[in-house]
């Protein structure tokens, strides 16, 4: 009979919100799958591994009870479903995603909101870039596709803040559920106080076209997949901005070409395969299997480490290195199989044919001025908290 994959004691969740990536390069090399004591999971740092296990929900469920993503989010989100109940909830909001929709209605309104922002930056002097454009920019948009507008940036931030880290709570620690909790109590208020407006006068917002649909999904989970989208909608095309900001400044022979080329869509593929904004994944496993030859016993949780994959020397050459023009980009960063990330076109409109045109068109010479002052953290979710910019 196959062996349990070996116990690492030594890797810290502290260490891995620092600078998981030395850690990953290390378990490629000596240990791609492991058991984290840590995080109580089974780590998978491999590209063809991560992938294995999401696409085949049969063997690796989403219904994962041991995550504190239920707690956090007070519900049962899509995102820990599968099949028919994961494709029902996935679809109700999928009138707001669709493509026409996001050309004729977002997209119009993120360069709006895009151009309004930017021009609020002081020329000439050095900024953070995270609570001077970055947060504030994508909390409006996602506000708006919501239909939630009523929401300021700061409460929007904050709530969003407040559920990635209660989802991402391994420790379960009381303090991190405490802020979640104040955020669902303002966060249900708020989408309670929007209903009859909804109703009297539907739209193509998430909210709306949920409560209005011929057959609608309960509440609660209205409710859920909206926080859902708070959870993920802000943090994943922020830090792919900060991070392909940092990456483009970083090589100044790339963002030149970059500008010159107009070639922001393969500079926001190259960012978030070089930094996944949302790192790794939890799953179950729902019967006894083996993975590298080792078993994964029935009832364990193991993580696909999508931030490793992406850098994975199997399928990646110079993974490490932040290169736009690598032969090819490639990445798990928006998931694969039923789980694949809902907003993935509207982040790819949002940063790379919005925001990065208009801001590098308005400060050609932005740079940084201090390489190292750019703070990097995150385990489950990834990206730049801090970085200061020249704006010229």
């Amino acid at each position: 009979m196959a062996d349990l994959a070996p116990l690492d004691e030594a890797i810290t969740l502290h260490a891995l919100d620092r600078d998981p990536f030395p850690i990953y390069r290390r378990l490629r090399a000596e240990a791609p799958v492991v058991r984290v004591k840590a995080a109580g999971r089974t780590l998978l740092t491999k590209a063809v591994d991560t992938k294995y296990v999401k696409d085949n929900p049969e063997l690796f469920s989403s219904d994962d009870p041991n995550t504190p993503m239920k707690r956090a989010f007070w519900a049962h989100t899509l995102m820990r479903k599968d099949g028919a109940e994961h494709l029902r909830e996935r679809m109700a909001m999928a009138p707001a995603f669709a493509p026409k929709v996001i050309r004729d209605d977002w997209v119009p309104q993120y360069q709006k909101i895009a151009e309004d922002y930017v021009a609020r930056l002081p020329r000439g002097e050095v900024v953070d870039l995270f609570p001077a454009l970055s947060g504030p920019y994508c909390a409006r948009g996602l506000a708006v596709l919501l239909g939630i507008e009523d929401a300021s940036d700061e409460q929007m931030q904050r709530w969003s803040q407040a559920l990635i880290d209660g989802a991402g709570n391994f420790g379960w620690r009381d303090e991190p559920f405490a802020r979640a909790d104040r955020a669902n109590e303002e966060m249900h208020a708020l989408f309670d106080s929007l209903q009859d407006r909804h109703r009297a006068e539907p739209n193509n917002s998430a909210l709306s076209v949920m409560l209005n649909a011929d057959d609608p999904i309960d509440e609660k989970q209205i409710y859920a997949n909206i926080k859902i989208a708070i959870g993920g909608g802000i943090n994943e095309p922020r830090d792919a901005l900060n991070t392909i900001v940092v990456g483009l400044l970083s090589n100044p022979d790339q963002f030149a070409q970059v500008k010159r080329n107009g070639d922001w869509d393969k500079a926001f593929e190259e960012g978030v395969r070089w930094v996944a904004p949302i790192s790794a994944s939890s799953r179950l496993a729902t019967q006894d299997t083996e993975i590298r030859g080792y078993i994964i016993p029935k009832g364990d949780t193991v993580m696909t480490i999508q931030a490793s994959a992406n850098r994975d020397e199997d399928v990646v050459e110079d993974g490490e290195i932040f290169n736009v023009y690598r032969d090819k980009i490639l990445h798990q960063s928006f998931g694969n199989g039923p789980h694949f990330c809902q907003g993935t076109h509207v982040a790819r409109r949002a940063v790379a044919q919005v925001m990065l045109p208009l801001l590098f068109d308005h400060f050609p010479n932005m740079s940084l001025p201090d390489p190292d002052a750019v703070i990097w953290r995150g385990f489950g979710f990834r990206g730049p908290i801090q970085i200061p910019v020249l704006l010229n």
